[in-house]
């Protein structure tokens, strides 16, 4: 019997040599490793036979092509039944397999900016399966993780930070190298796309580069496109730069005193080998600019389907062929209907602006809208920061910006929240978008929300339970009547789905309070008065308060009518109502879909310790607990902390024995 050890290379060797005799090979100018010109009658999947670099470093041209070939098949077809960050993974295959071909991971440490663009990298580093199994789907993430390869260095899922980690590695290596040891880190890249570039902190990373010196090489991935169309006056430069091949004299990079280097045909995986081999090594820090296609491809079923090749917003993120026709989810659902009531008052009002740091379609910001609003529509690229302070701006000189994007991608504004917003007062309004718990990566958890938001002083953080009322509130905020920045939680799921249902009136509102005309929903509105025990159910977490006190009192046994109640914000604690309610009731129930630790309802529970010791009043709070959790289904997080019906009404009957 052969050895296990020697079988495994024999077998791939057997496995070439039949790869070599079975496939035909046309290989045709820039783009051959588009797979257009490759025989697709094969008898051999070289995909399936690679589970390290190592295995990659062993093939030979013909076998590259044909790699390059498989992987852009696989994606395509794991992008129409699974979804995922497609285009840009389409874009960069020929990059990584010559990243892996040149450079020795994880040796060499390769680390992909966002990491929208990692699946490739994925499979050539033994997570394959993971995109060619259907059974297997999910099972790895869309994004690097540390916990899932060696060759994957930081969980990442936000723009611009590669260039700043890559100098971190590099500047580590550097000192153990003074010391006379081997450093456990060789060549350290960067790869970036022209997207994420426009990130402020990806400047600071290039900055620091210039000045630290050393073997730093940074792959810029320019494919014309951030996640919807490139915006900013670097971008011209860099549309100079790739006319001219390189050669322009304006170059966003040799200003900086880096070393630059410019490749046209970025989807040639020969060329990229070529290209990668001449900077390998290198002992300064350089600068490769590589010219790709996003989403080079795609089929003719995704074009009809709005998913091409180029310059296509919907390439960026795509949905699996089997969602098309489903309902639109909230963010989309929530975000249209904003706009349509903001759009209808741009002839008026030249001062309404809406600002999109580069995210516009996830959150209902259409094509038909951004056309028609003209001026009104600002997309700054990815700069969060820029675009809280720049809305800081237009509202100081008398506009009433709004700024919309998704509650992960505001926590990089805290700063500018609280600085250029919030001390300065200006009436900014934030649309925050995927708020609370959710199915999320890590990177993408809208759980913080509330602890992050809620303790910024004059920062009004709304919490609307139905689309009138998320209108009603996004009006009042733009309107000169409200003089404060405004915070509005964009309904989620939870609320759509009860409105879709009939469960939860769409039309439902509450009056303004005129005693407070700077904050007229600081009031909690009492929904369903009754006694002994007040069920608080913030935002998302008010379908849940519903249904507990519903099923509370329909117990024909034990019925307890209990008091439903809307908080509409959680920003400030509505002392009178929470002080009426001690002269009928002896538990507080508050519900909340985000982090617990830090949130609302432990306020709610301090208030009553602190400024009504003598009330008698118990309080049960339910919330997340303080954790990143990773592509979790909702439904079992809710189970894991107790927000679900059951185990609302099971710890009320409990305290109430």
């Amino acid at each position: 019997m052969v050895p296990y050890l020697v079988w495994v290379p024999l077998f791939y060797t057997f496995v070439s040599i039949i790869a070599h005799h079975t496939i035909i090979w046309t290989r045709k100018g820039p783009h051959a490793g588009t797979g257009k010109d490759v025989d697709k009658a094969m008898t051999c999947d070289i995909l399936a036979t690679l589970h390290s670099p190592a295995d990659v470093q062993r093939l030979d041209d013909r076998q590259l092509d044909e790699c390059c070939a498989q992987i852009r098949e696989t994606l395509v077809e794991f992008g129409k039944r699974a979804g995922g960050h497609i285009g840009s993974n389409l874009g960069l295959v020929e990059t990584s397999v010559a990243l892996h071909v040149v450079f020795d991971s994880p040796l060499d440490k390769i680390v992909f900016d966002v990491s929208h663009q990692s699946y490739v990298h994925k499979m050539l580093t033994g997570r394959a399966e993971a995109f060619l199994n259907a059974e297997l789907f999910g099972s790895v993430s869309g994004f690097t993780n540390p916990a899932e390869s060696e060759h994957d260095h930081f969980v990442l899922g936000h723009t611009g930070t590669s260039i700043s980690l890559a100098c971190g590695l590099a500047k580590e290596r550097n000192m153990v190298a003074t010391t006379g040891a081997v450093p456990q880190t060789r060549n350290v890249i960067a790869v970036i796309g022209d997207g994420a570039l426009s990130s402020a902190i990806a400047f600071e990373g290039l900055n620091n580069a210039a000045e630290q010196g050393g073997n730093l090489i940074i792959i810029v991935n320019d494919n014309e496109m951030s996640i919807a169309e490139n915006h900013g006056g670097m971008y011209a430069t860099l549309a100079e730069m790739r006319a001219s091949h390189g050669r322009s004299d304006r170059n966003l990079f040799t200003v900086f005193g880096l070393d630059y280097r410019y490749v046209e045909h970025g989807n040639d995986v020969h060329t990229m080998i070529e290209a990668l081999r001449e900077v390998k090594d290198i002992d300064h820090p350089v600068v490769l600019h590589v010219h790709t296609t996003k989403g080079l491809g795609l089929d003719a079923e995704d074009a009809r389907h709005g998913v091409r090749a180029g310059r296509c917003e919907e390439n960026h993120w795509q949905n699996p062929l089997a969602q098309e026709d489903t309902p639109l989810g909230a963010r989309k659902y929530y975000g249209a209907l904003a706009m349509d009531a903001l759009a209808a008052r741009f002839e008026h009002e030249p001062g309404l602006i809406v600002i999109s740091p580069a995210t516009p379609g996830s959150n209902g910001i259409t094509h038909a809208f951004r056309a028609q609003a003209g001026p009104h529509y600002v997309d700054t690229g990815i700069t969060e920061e820029h675009a809280v302070a720049f809305a800081s701006g237009i509202a100081k000189a008398g506009g009433r910006p709004v700024v919309a994007t998704s509650a992960t991608f505001f926590q990089r504004t805290f700063d500018q929240v609280q600085q250029e917003v919030a001390l300065n007062g200006t009436p900014v309004t934030l649309l925050s978008f995927g708020a609370g718990l959710s199915d999320a990566d890590n990177t993408h958890s809208g759980a913080f929300d509330v602890p992050f938001f809620g303790n910024i002083p004059g920062l009004l953080c709304l919490a609307p339970t139905s689309r009138q009322m998320f209108l009603d509130m996004l009006a009042w905020s733009t309107s000169e009547r409200n003089s404060h920045p405004v915070l509005i939680r964009v309904p989620g799921n939870q609320i759509l789905g009860g409105e879709r249902s009939g469960t939860l009136d769409p039309d439902a509102t509450v009056e303004p309070q005129a005693t407070d005309a700077n904050n007229p929903w600081c009031g909690y509105h009492v929904a369903e008065a009754g006694d002994t025990v007040a069920v608080l159910g913030l935002g998302n977490a008010y379908p849940l308060a519903r249904d507990v006190v519903h099923v509370l009192a329909s117990d024909d046994t034990d019925p307890v009518h209990a008091t439903l109640i809307d908080p509409l914000q959680f920003s400030t604690l509505d002392e009178t109502t929470l002080r009426a309610l001690a002269s009928d009731h002896t538990l507080v129930v508050t519900l909340e879909d985000a982090q617990l630790e830090g949130g609302w309802g432990e306020k709610i529970t301090a208030f009553y310790a602190n400024m009504m010791p003598r009330s008698g009043m118990r309080t049960l709070n339910f919330g997340a607990d303080k954790a990143f959790t990773d592509r979790t289904p909702l439904a079992t997080l809710n189970s894991r902390y107790g927000l679900t019906c059951e185990a609302v009404t099971a710890r009320i009957r409990s305290v109430l024995r």
